[in-house]
């Protein structure tokens, strides 16, 4: 076993660059791809990893992974079939415009495995996203029984009265209004749109990278959505084979 992943035990998937909204917090930027992972690949990485290490958690995200339905439920199956206990799903909820779809992919969430759904508002998101279809894939999700809760981006930090977060406070009430329970979220940090936009609100502040992994001691394997991970990619050798000669 690589003694640089002998504690591994979390995979993530951005499922797609690409993504419905242009949210002025985005520490990936502008999103100008559309690059997807290949769903059979995934699949695959999923099984070799957890034949191999003992996995507790899964999550798959973005840009706006419900772009791709199919390859977000197909992986989900996969942990489920492997037994990894934590199935997550971060989405900006906003995929389609057709209510009959929406549905559709709630339900095809719910049969996949997904056990808890992270639910992206706030006022970034709400500036470019439309709050009456999250709503309704809200709704949607809720019948399925899959948990799910509001998952905010904080400027500064929770507390702090600037106008972003009391407009994001209006947009969560909208949702504890329909049962769905508000998560710390996130703290927004210095990088891509962020500090292009924000960079103001900075000066002053120390924020955690919540990304940071270290790269002697990593517990989470991530896939990018052109198959690059760690030092490889999965489109050229297998998960496996990649694991074996990362050096840190």
């Amino acid at each position: 076993m690589n003694k640089y992943l002998k504690n591994l035990n979390r995979i993530e998937f951005v499922i797609t660059d690409a993504c419905t909204g242009k949210c002025k917090h985005c520490s990936q930027g502008s999103h100008t791809s559309n690059e997807h992972i290949d769903t059979e690949k995934a699949v695959k990485a999923v099984y070799d990893i957890c034949n191999n290490f003992k996995i507790k958690s899964l999550m798959t995200f973005g840009g706006e992974p419900l772009l791709y339905p199919e390859t977000v439920c197909q992986i989900h199956s996969a942990a489920k079939d492997m037994n990894i206990e934590h199935r997550d799903l971060i989405t900006n909820g906003y995929f389609s415009k057709n209510i009959d779809k929406i549905q559709k992919v709630a339900q095809m969430l719910a049969k996949s495995g997904v056990n808890n759904v992270c639910l992206s508002v706030d006022a970034f998101h709400q500036e470019t996203i439309p709050l009456d279809y999250v709503t309704e894939f809200a709704k949607a999700v809720l019948k399925t029984g899959i948990p799910i809760h509001t998952h905010p981006a904080w400027l500064v930090n929770k507390d702090d009265n600037n106008p972003y977060n009391i407009k994001t406070k209006k947009i969560l009430e909208k949702f504890s209004n329909i049962n769905i329970e508000q998560s710390d979220g996130n703290i927004i940090f210095p990088s891509g749109n962020a500090l292009k936009y924000l960079g103001k609100y900075f000066n002053n502040t120390k924020v955690f990278n919540p990304y940071f992994e270290n790269p002697k001691d990593m517990k989470a394997i991530s896939f990018s959505a052109n198959g690059n991970v760690l030092d490889g990619n999965i489109y050229s050798n297998s998960v496996l084979e990649i694991i074996e000669n990362y050096n840190g």
